[in-house]
């Protein structure tokens, strides 16, 4: 019974806005990357969902999206309230998301506790993930802490921001020791160059910065009122009418414009006192392109990956996937090296691994040629 009592002050915010350009052609605006299956059977925003439901009852969980994606995650999110579905009018990066979820936990209970999770991480155990977000949810529930989930580096990765953590804290008064290893955060560094990555994965005191954050509602309100005034403003706002998702919708409508575009890691992490590191123990990864979904999936003598049928000569390293579903025929390669091939019905990419990066700026490009337009 007090395990139940306890999840129903427990919420989780999940973040599914974003339209996951590096996944292009497979990737739309309408089904960005965290609405596609690529590993396993469910779609990277149902795992995410899935991992939090033994802690978290559904009633509970909300997700943020957009407009055109909102009837899609509705239909994959069967068992939510259709108006824990929230669409932003427009994007203005995760301050105003984080604040929007704030206001929709607020008016179900002003003593809960929240999660904010990324809609599209891949990690593969289960439990010792929902081991240390329960242990976050604890520790969130006893003060003012503003907790985040580190990642301890495994390569000195530039595509991510680091945090350098203290030492390990002890267990809060009148509390049993955790199994998740707590620290005190120092300083947030955001995407070092290559040295400075390398020095961070060797010494130790670093961790990958996850975008995982848990708090109480009071604290969070207590943090934009601090830093972030206006944001908190507009969280007040979006609370008193969370209550009516016809009136919320007007209201978002009208503040969004108005809104500063910031990082909550910019303008509430790196700026609080009280941020508080969760060692996050168990394998992970933001699956930010098409080379490290390779590094989920089987590859052959060469190191080629294929989601599809691949015959080869002389080829090594690519990844070749073939989500074509009017006509799957075989995909052959000869002499090719570090490609990335990705089929659709509609397109075909062909790009060197090395210059994935460039992805962003392709669709960009396609979005302003009125021929190609409707393949982003």
């Amino acid at each position: 019974m007090k395990n139940h009592r306890q999840n129903e002050q427990r919420f989780v915010v999940v973040m599914a806005g974003g339209r996951g350009e590096r996944f292009w052609p497979l990737s739309r605006e309408k089904t960005p990357k965290q609405l596609l299956t690529l590993l396993g059977k469910r779609s990277f925003l149902q795992q995410t969902v899935d991992r939090v439901l033994p802690l978290v009852p559904p009633a509970n969980i909300f997700v943020i999206t957009n407009k055109v994606q909102v009837k899609e995650v509705r239909r994959q999110l069967p068992r939510l309230p259709e108006t824990n579905v929230v669409a932003e009018p427009i994007g203005r990066d995760t301050c105003a998301a984080v604040a929007l979820g704030a206001a929709l936990v607020g008016a179900r209970s002003t003593t809960g506790v929240m999660a904010v999770l990324p809609a599209d991480h891949v990690i593969p155990d289960e439990a010792r993930f929902q081991r240390v977000l329960g242990d976050c949810f604890d520790l969130a529930a006893r003060g003012p802490a503003i907790v985040t989930i580190g990642i301890r580096p495994t390569e000195p990765a530039t595509s991510y921001g680091y945090i350098r953590v203290g030492a390990a804290l002890p267990p809060p008064r009148g509390a049993k020791p955790y199994r998740t290893v707590f620290h005190r955060a120092e300083r947030f560094v955001e995407k070092p160059g290559l040295d400075q990555a390398i020095e961070y994965v060797s010494g130790g005191q670093f961790r990958w910065n996850a975008g995982m954050f848990v708090w109480a509602f009071a604290t969070i309100a207590e943090g934009l009122q601090r830093h972030q005034p206006e944001m908190h403003e507009a969280c007040q706002r979006w609370f008193a009418a969370a209550g009516s998702s016809t009136r919320l919708a007007r209201v978002l409508a009208r503040d969004y414009p108005k809104l500063r575009k910031v990082s909550i890691d910019y303008a509430l992490m790196e700026k609080a006192g009280n941020v508080v590191v969760a060692d996050g123990d168990f394998d992970w990864d933001d699956l930010g392109s098409w080379n490290a979904l390779a590094r989920h999936l089987p590859a052959d003598a060469e190191g080629n990956v294929a989601m599809g049928k691949l015959i080869h000569v002389d080829a090594a390293r690519n990844i070749v996937v073939d989500a074509r579903k009017k006509q799957r025929s075989p995909v052959a390669l000869v002499g090719q090296r570090d490609t990335i091939l990705v089929l659709t019905d509609d397109a075909v990419l062909v790009l060197h691994k090395s210059e994935s990066q460039k992805l962003k700026e392709l669709v960009k490009k396609l979005s302003a040629n009125r021929q190609f337009r409707a393949l982003t």
